[in-house]
């Protein structure tokens, strides 16, 4: 069967045949911010989706594992960053495990229900949880809108290859 550039059968379904196709796709990058006994915590998210406008819902997902996840299932409400081409760094901190995501070097602050919520990003919003669904060892969290600004200035950041990238004309 010959759809593309390769006259090979197809590939079996596995984690890497889903790796390396989604290596190929551009996604937008994001950070997803929660407010936990005081403390603040957040990852670097590829996955968001608009799930629809009325209501106002989004969805994400995040590994069982990661150390925010704590934060997330027990938060009712997060945070939801848009990353410009200007934040890589960010985007790389928020990614990386055991990082001080909320030290010194992070321009933050308190914003509606407590969330924390990053300055210099694109948009902002915050979200109130709807559901956290089971998918593997993945949850998907579907989250409605209820405050948030589109106005910042800049481009937004993209990940693709394994990369943060910048937009091209």
């Amino acid at each position: 069967m010959s759809l593309g550039s390769s006259d090979d059968d197809p590939l079996p379904g596995s984690p890497e045949l889903l790796r390396s196709v989604f290596r190929r796709h551009a996604a937008g990058v994001a950070v997803i911010t929660a407010e936990t006994g005081g403390r603040p915590a957040g990852f670097t998210a590829t996955s968001l989706n608009s799930v629809s406008a009325d209501p106002p819902l989004l969805s994400f997902t995040i590994g069982t594992g990661a150390s925010s996840w704590p934060a997330v299932r027990d938060s009712e409400y997060l945070g939801v960053h848009i990353l410009g081409e200007h934040q890589r760094e960010l985007a790389g901190l928020f990614a990386r495990s055991g990082a001080d995501r909320f030290g010194a070097q992070t321009e933050w602050a308190p914003g509606p229900h407590g969330v924390p919520l990053l300055g210099g990003v694109l948009a902002w919003m915050v979200c109130r949880v709807v559901a956290r669904v089971p998918a593997g060892a993945h949850r998907v969290v579907i989250a409605e809108a209820v405050a948030g600004d589109p106005a910042g200035e800049g481009r937004p950041l993209l990940y693709h290859q394994g990369r943060f990238n910048a937009l091209r004309d």
